[in-house]
């Protein structure tokens, strides 16, 4: 068999190897995760559009496409929550939360396709630089359970000057439910006996789309 030609093979993995993985296309890359060719990507596309019907593709839905076992199911679903958990990885004592869009920047790409509320902390210093993000509870497809202990105890380990926290709704819709504005009025007053202000609440739909309940003046 003759040698192939150095440099003439553009599939997605020699692509990626190259160092090239701006040419690979979505549905490239999703072969290269399943180890499959790029039909495989194609097909799980069409069932699955990106971005958001992909983010929320489960199991289930992978191994019931022909072709696809539980194994390259497993390797594409770890692709994905890489890709979610990302943005916490780029923060650092530089990066500043100073608008809701700071918030949903940081947080968006980690809480896409969630199908449970998840309830978190940005923890600040003194300059809204970003000290760290607290995970606080994983509640269930329309509320997330909290309890001011837990919230602050992290805060006050860190040193946080300031919170903001964020959920997300599994629904699609950000508006911020009366249980939403209770909560947040609990923390406000819980943030001031403790020194710590409590910022902003921000409440994530879908495709980002936000409602901060400082803005809409409910806390």
């Amino acid at each position: 068999m003759a040698p192939r030609p150095v440099g003439v093979d553009r599939t997605p993995r020699d692509l990626l190897l190259r160092g090239q993985g701006d040419a690979v296309s979505d549905a490239g890359l999703i072969a290269v995760l399943m180890g499959d060719d790029e039909s495989c990507g194609h097909r799980i596309l069409r069932e699955h559009p990106s971005p958001d019907a992909l983010w929320r593709v489960s199991a289930e839905d992978l191994v019931s496409l022909p072709g696809v076992g539980p194994a390259s199911a497993a390797r594409l679903l770890a692709g994905l929550e890489m890709s979610r958990r990302a943005s916490a990885w780029r923060t650092g004592p530089r990066t500043t939360v100073s608008t809701p869009e700071d918030v949903v920047d940081l947080c968006w790409p980690q809480l896409r396709g969630a199908d449970r509320e998840h309830f978190w902390a940005l923890a600040l210093n003194t300059r809204n630089h970003l000290l760290r993000i607290v995970e606080v509870s994983v509640g269930s497809l329309n509320a997330s359970i909290v309890h001011p202990r837990e919230l602050f105890k992290d805060a006050v380990r860190v040193s946080s000057a300031s919170l903001v926290v964020v959920h997300n709704h599994p629904s699609g819709d950000p508006t911020p439910s009366g249980a939403d504005i209770q909560l947040t009025r609990r923390l406000v007053k819980a943030g001031d006996v403790l020194g710590i202000e409590l910022l902003d609440h921000v409440v994530i739909g879908d495709g980002g789309e936000h409602r901060s309940m400082r803005e809409m003046g409910l806390m």
